[in-house]
C-alpha cells in the first residue's frame, strides 16, 4: 500500500470539525436506532406482564458485560490498527484487523458456556420470584449461546470505523435494529404465522438481528475496506498484537464491566423496595440509552480520529477533537436533560407505567437526569485517555465513579428506607468524576502532548508508548 494513500486519509487531513462530524454522524444515527429498539423491545414486554419486564431488567447486567468485552477488544482495536495507519505500519494494522475478529469469535465461546450452564444460577441471585427466574432464564440463555452475532457486528464495525469508513456502520446497526424490532413484534406475540414466544421471542428477534449485521459487517470489510488485507491464512492468533489489542481493551472492557457491576448491585438494592423499584431502574436504563447512545456514536467517531493523529503527532488536531468532542457532546446532553425534567410521566407511560411505577419513576428521572449535565464531558474524556494510550487511568477514573462513590452513597441513602434518595447518588458521583477527568486530562497534556513530534521527523521520536495502554502506572497517578 502507498505512502500517498496514507497521507490522503481523512483522519489527517480533514478539517476536525467536518471530520467529527462525517466520522459521527452515521455512528450517531445508527446507535439512534439500536437504542430505539432497546426501548421498543421493553415496551413489547411491559405488555407482556410486569413479571416478564423484571426478568428482562435483571438480564441487563449479563447483556451490558457482553457488549462491554465487545466495544472493549473494539477499543483495542480501533486504537491499535489507526495508530498502525497514522504510523504507516501496515503489516500491525492487518495483524490487528485479524486477530480482533479471531476475539470476537473467542468471547462468543466463552458467553456459550455461561448460557448453557449459568443463567439460572444468575436469576436466582436476584429473585426468589419463580416466573421471573423461569422467564429471566430462558431469555439469557438464548442471548448468550447466540451472541456469535453481537461479537461479529461489534468487531467488524470497528475495523470500518478505523479506516474512516464510517457510513457503512451506520447500515450495519440500522438494518439490525429495524430486523429487530419487526421480529419483536412478531415473535413475542405470534404475529404473521410466527409462534408466540413470549420474553423469549424478544431474545431470539435480538440474536437474529445481531447476526443478520454481523454478515452485513463482513460483506463491507471484505467490498469496500481497502487499507486492510483480509486472508483465511491470516486468522491464526498472533500473541504480541493480541497483547496490544488487550493493552488498551482490557482497561476499556473493566470500564464498560463496571456498569454491569453497578447495576447487578443497584438491583439487589432495590429489591427491598419491590419489584416497582427494579422496573422503574430497568425503565431508565432503556430510556437513558437514547440519550448516551448518540454520544457514544460521537465518542466511536472521535476515538480513531485523536488516535490516528497520535499516531502522527499532531497534537493540535488532537486537542481540537477533544474539545469539539466535549462541546457537542454537552450540548446532546442539555437535551436529555430537559426531555428527562418536562416528560417523565410520558416517557413511563410508554411501559404502561400504572400509579406505583410512576410515583417512584418520576422523581427517579428528573434526580437521576442531572448527571446528564456532567456525564457527557466524562465520557469525552475517558475515551480520550484510552486513544493516547492512558487506558489505566480511564480505568482508575470510572472505578472511582462506580465503585467509591456511587454503589456507597446508593446505599447510604437507600439505608434510609425512601428509595427517591437512592437516585441522588448519580449526579453526586459525576460531579467527582468530572473533577478527575480535569485533572487527569492536564497531566496528559503537560507531560505527553506538548512533547509530541510529527511522525518521521528526525529531530525527536514521537512518544508514542509500544503498547498503547500500558503506561507507568505510577507515574500517572503521582
Amino acid at each position: 500500500m502507498s505512502e500517498t494513500l496514507t497521507k490522503q486519509n481523512k483522519m489527517g487531513v480533514l478539517p476536525i470539525s467536518k471530520l467529527i462530524i462525517t466520522m459521527s454522524l452515521p455512528i450517531m444515527l445508527s446507535m439512534l436506532v439500536q437504542a430505539l429498539y432497546n426501548i421498543v423491545d421493553s415496551i413489547f414486554v411491559a405488555k407482556v406482564s410486569d413479571t416478564a419486564l423484571t426478568a428482562v431488567s435483571l438480564a441487563f447486567p449479563i447483556q451490558n458485560l457482553m457488549i462491554a468485552i465487545g466495544t472493549g477488544t473494539g477499543v483495542g482495536i480501533n486504537a491499535l490498527l489507526s495508530r498502525s495507519l497514522g504510523e504507516k505500519n501496515y503489516d500491525t494494522a492487518n495483524r490487528a484487523a485479524h486477530n480482533g475478529l479471531l476475539l470476537a469469535v473467542f468471547s462468543a465461546v466463552l458467553f456459550l458456556i455461561f448460557g448453557l450452564f449459568f443463567p439460572g444460577l444468575f436469576f436466582r441471585a436476584q429473585s426468589d420470584n419463580p416466573t421471573v427466574i423461569e422467564y429471566g432464564t430462558d431469555y439469557l440463555r438464548i442471548c448468550t449461546v447466540f451472541s456469535l452475532g453481537v461479537f461479529g457486528q461489534i468487531a467488524t464495525e470497528r475495523l470500518l470505523q478505523a479506516t474512516g469508513k464510517t457510513i457503512y456502520t451506520m447500515f450495519i446497526q440500522g438494518t439490525g435494529a429495524v430486523i429487530n424490532i419487526i421480529l419483536d413484534y412478531c415473535l413475542i406475540f405470534g404475529k404473521f404465522g410466527l409462534p408466540e414466544m413470549g420474553v423469549s421471542g424478544a431474545a431470539a428477534a435480538t440474536v437474529i438481528g445481531q447476526s443478520v449485521a454481523c454478515c452485513m459487517g463482513i460483506f463491507f470489510n471484505l467490498k469496500v475496506n481497502h487499507e486492510l488485507t483480509f486472508s483465511l491464512k491470516a486468522m491464526r492468533p498472533h500473541l504480541p498484537t493480541i497483547g496490544k489489542i488487550y493493552a488498551v481493551g482490557i482497561p476499556s472492557i473493566l470500564l464498560a464491566s463496571l456498569s454491569s457491576v453497578m447495576t447487578f448491585c443497584m438491583n439487589t438494592m432495590l429489591r427491598a423496595f419491590g419489584e416497582v423499584a427494579i422496573n422503574v431502574f430497568g425503565v431508565y436504563f432503556k430510556l437513558q440509552s437514547f440519550v448516551f447512545m448518540p454520544v457514544f456514536g460521537l465518542n466511536n467517531g472521535v476515538v480513531p480520529i485523536i488516535a490516528f493523529n497520535f499516531g502522527a503527532g499532531n497534537t493540535p488536531r488532537i486537542m481540537k477533537a477533544i474539545k469539539l468532542a466535549m462541546v457537542y457532546a454537552v450540548s446532546l446532553m442539555v437535551i436529555g436533560f430537559s426531555v428527562f425534567q418536562l416528560a417523565p410521566q410520558a416517557l413511563l407511560r410508554m411501559f404502561d407505567a400504572d400509579a406505583q411505577m410512576l410515583a417512584i419513576g418520576v422523581p427517579a428521572l428528573r434526580l437521576i437526569s442531572i448527571s446528564f449535565l456532567f456525564a457527557g464531558l466524562c465520557i469525552i474524556s475517558i475515551s480520550s485517555m484510552q486513544a493516547l494510550g492512558h487506558g489505566v487511568t480511564s480505568l482508575i477514573i470510572s472505578a472511582t465513579r462506580q465503585l467509591v462513590f456511587l454503589i456507597p452513597l446508593a446505599f447510604l441513602f437507600s439505608r434510609t428506607g425512601n428509595v427517591d434518595r437512592i437516585w441522588l447518588a448519580f449526579p453526586c458521583a459525576e460531579v467527582i468524576t468530572v473533577v478527575l477527568c480535569i485533572f487527569f486530562l492536564r497531566r496528559i497534556y503537560t507531560h505527553q502532548l506538548v512533547h509530541l513530534r510529527p511522525a518521521g521527523d528526525a529531530a525527536e521520536p514521537t512518544t508514542i508508548p509500544e503498547t498503547a495502554g500500558s503506561p507507568d502506572v505510577s507515574a500517572e497517578v503521582s
